[in-house]
């Protein structure tokens, strides 16, 4: 090598160390503890290595592509916004770096108390040889430290998670999301999570820990959950909690296992005390829990919540749970109120084929509760014949828990069905209809001020090219890659312009 070619070569690589930044390297086959770790060909072997690490703004973590690290990986460190710490994986191949962790560990990878971190492109498996309650795969958690700023996990695949099946004993996830702390009060602004795959992990795919309590909330802001693929989950999928201002997008949840024991609730994607939660543009099919197993849910202790342009389908519910328990204090609970739900479709939802607690129960719209000004506008809720006699047939149920729903608005829906169904609005008070398409057979229809029982746009378009209505609404949905699968969204201008065109034809009519 001629010496202008190592003056250049060196010149770059003072360029490039120029910012004091350290990447560290780990290579489970050929690595070695005794190595410095910081080039490819003089990289560690364990994760223990890491342990005692600060990591500093610009610091990289680098795991070996196709390499099986045992054990669990520690990240607690503070990067700045234009120099981020990353943890990723190097090397040739597509096969991402996958960590193991022991039998008894609780989670295989922790971020702990950190700030602008990025962790992708990185396989994580925590089987222990029995369940254990509270396992998770990947933990995220700022606890008695303040505020965890921007912290980015993309690309993540999580699988093989044996948590407990049943929710009071502690469940278990792919992805677990804790803030809190006696100390400090401790929450995460402006946290990522995208592009990840949760596959066969119990009980749930993604849950937080947080303030739920109202006497004592301090919500996490800027939460943005999107693009990830769920698979073979039985219970709840994603489930924000003590949160502001979260936006759960472009999200595939299917292929639920019928796991849960039978005292078992959960549902697809729902917050839990939040506010201003905007779930659009996701997919979740497949639900097979023994209690809700909606699509989706606002639930109680929210404000806000809006969920718009998703798509709902053969679920064991139906679309959607709007609900609140009056039967929580007041200090607690500050209700469940102004839920918007607007130009969704489910096909095929609420097929429960067996009993609940409640006996056969699977209306495609359940509201539950003391649950305050509801909006339930221009969605598709094309239901099909079926399967057994003994199956729930209902529409909308609007019932008690702890007291009954006031001031539901119900508005441009398109309500389809070729069998006899009803709506049952048992005790609840000042329930608007107006302009409802029921197109079908019904026992009786709530008062509406300007009932549509005609609609050959929906006839004609829809369920002339498919009854069972897939085909048909079709054409209002685009094919989209989601983590590495095939995901169906709704599209926004397809579905306004098909609402427009109903108009339209009623005007006309």
């Amino acid at each position: 090598m001629n010496k202008t070619l190592i003056y250049l070569l060196f010149s770059c690589l003072l360029i490039a160390c120029s910012d004091g930044s350290v990447s560290y390297y780990l290579d489970a086959t050929n690595g070695n503890d005794s190595n410095s770790g910081t080039t490819s060909n003089d990289a560690w072997q364990s994760l223990e290595k890491l342990n005692g690490v600060v990591l500093n703004p610009g610091d990289r973590v680098l795991l070996k592509r196709g390499d099986i690290f045992n054990g669990e990986l520690e990240i607690s460190a503070q990067g700045t916004p234009d120099r981020r710490i990353y943890v990723e994986a190097y090397g040739e191949g597509d096969m991402k770096p996958c960590i193991v962790g022991h039998d008894t560990s609780m989670y295989a990878a922790r971020i702990y108390n950190s700030d602008y971190v990025t962790f992708r492109d990185i396989e994580i498996i925590n089987t222990g040889k029995q369940p254990v309650p509270s396992r998770s795969g990947l933990k995220i958690e700022s606890t008695d430290y303040g505020v965890s700023h921007n912290i980015v996990v993309d690309n993540v695949t999580v699988r093989d998670v044996n948590g407990s099946l049943v929710k009071e004993k502690g469940g278990g996830c792919g992805i677990y999301v804790v803030n809190g702390g006696k100390e400090k009060v401790s929450v995460f602004d402006s946290l990522t999570i995208e592009n990840c795959h949760i596959l066969r992990c119990t009980r749930n795919a993604m849950i937080w820990s947080a303030y739920s309590s109202r006497e004592d909330w301090h919500p996490s802001t800027h939460t943005l959950i999107r693009g990830n693929l769920i698979e073979e989950v039985p219970g709840d999928g994603i489930v924000p909690i003590g949160c502001d201002s979260t936006v759960i997008e472009y999200n595939v949840m299917r292929n639920c296992p019928e796991l849960l024991p039978e005292t078992e609730a959960a549902a697809g994607i729902w917050p839990w005390s939040c506010d201003n939660t905007l779930i659009q543009f996701n997919e979740v099919s497949d639900h097979k829990a023994p209690w809700d197993a909606q699509g989706f849910d606002s639930d109680w202790n929210c404000t806000g919540t809006v969920i718009q342009y998703n798509y709902s389908h053969n679920n064991y519910g139906g679309l959607v749970l709007v609900c609140n328990s009056g039967e929580s204090p007041a200090s607690f609970n500050i209700g469940n109120v102004g839920t918007q739900v607007r130009y969704n479709i489910s096909i095929n939802d609420g097929i429960r084929p067996g009993p609940t607690r409640s006996g056969m129960f699977s209306p495609i719209i359940h509201v539950a509760g003391p649950v305050k000004d509801t909006h339930i506008s221009r969605n598709i809720l094309h239901v099909n014949k079926k399967p057994a006699a003994d199956i729930d047939r209902t529409m909308m149920t609007l019932d008690s828990w702890g007291g009954y729903s006031d001031s539901t608005f119900v508005s441009e829906n398109v309500f389809y069905t070729p069998e006899e169904s009803r709506f049952n609005l048992t005790e609840s008070t000042n329930n608007f209809f107006s302009e409802n398409y029921y197109l079908g057979k019904f026992k009786a229809l709530p008062d509406d001020d300007k009932v549509r029982l005609v609609s050959d746009v929906y006839l004609n378009k829809i369920v002339a090219a498919d009854e069972a209505g897939f085909g048909g609404l079709a054409q209002l949905m685009d094919t989209v890659e989601v983590a590495g699968a095939k995901g169906v969204f709704i599209n926004k201008e397809a579905i306004e312009t098909f609402f427009e065109q109903l108009s339209e034809a009623t005007r006309e009519e």
